[in-house]
């Protein structure tokens, strides 16, 4: 089954408040963009937002320019039918990051939470971050969390890789300066808990 079929059934068959990732609200990264101090109304893009509640959180907290990309259009359909006419103020993009086609250098605050940690391959994970040097301003910011050392092995039954801040920054490069990096126990919908790094990182402008 190809990625997408995969999440696509996910979230067809699933409500999206019991999918072990489901957060009521992304308290942690909403404190990461926060805390990058960027204004409201910068370009901000969550990677793999899908049904995520972060961009809830985001347009509450008054940021304007939000973008939402997933592969899932049944992920992104969830979100767009939780926020009801809100959902016009955000731009949805249905596509795999790995080859999406984003604008060049036009993004203020880059977030994903649980994608990079699904791509197994080399190749898929220097797909990435060449679209994160292309589509992230100079001097913008990367938030990125991962499973941690400890975390778990799978995720909705997929591989995933696990990471040390440093390993972390690591598959970024020098082109990124790692700021500060946090831990969270995540406790999903069942009580397990599940263990997780974020790398705060600045695109330098070099």
């Amino acid at each position: 089954m190809q990625a997408k079929e995969h999440w696509e059934k996910v979230y067809a068959t699933k409500p999206t408040e019991s999918v072990s990732w489901f957060q009521v609200h992304a308290e942690q990264s909403l404190r990461l963009i926060r805390e990058t101090g960027v204004p409201h109304a910068v370009a901000i893009i969550d990677v793999g937002g899908g049904a995520s509640t972060l961009v809830d959180d985001l347009l509450e907290n008054g940021y304007q320019n939000v973008s939402v990309l997933d592969l899932s259009g049944a992920a992104l359909l969830a979100a767009q039918n939780r926020l009801g006419s809100r959902a016009n103020a955000v731009q949805w993009i249905e596509a795999n990051i790995t080859n999406a086609k984003l604008p060049t250098h036009a993004y203020d605050v880059w977030h994903d939470r649980a994608v990079f940690h699904f791509l197994t391959t080399a190749d898929e994970r220097i797909t990435y971050v060449d679209a994160v040097m292309r589509a992230v301003k100079p001097g913008g910011h990367v938030i990125i969390a991962t499973f941690a050392e400890d975390g778990p092995t799978q995720c909705s039954g997929l591989p995933v890789m696990r990471y040390s801040p440093n390993n972390l920054h690591a598959e970024f490069g020098t082109p990124f300066t790692l700021l500060r990096h946090e831990k969270e126990e995540h406790q999903t919908p069942i009580g397990a808990i599940q263990k997780f790094i974020y790398c705060y990182c600045r695109k330098d402008k070099a």
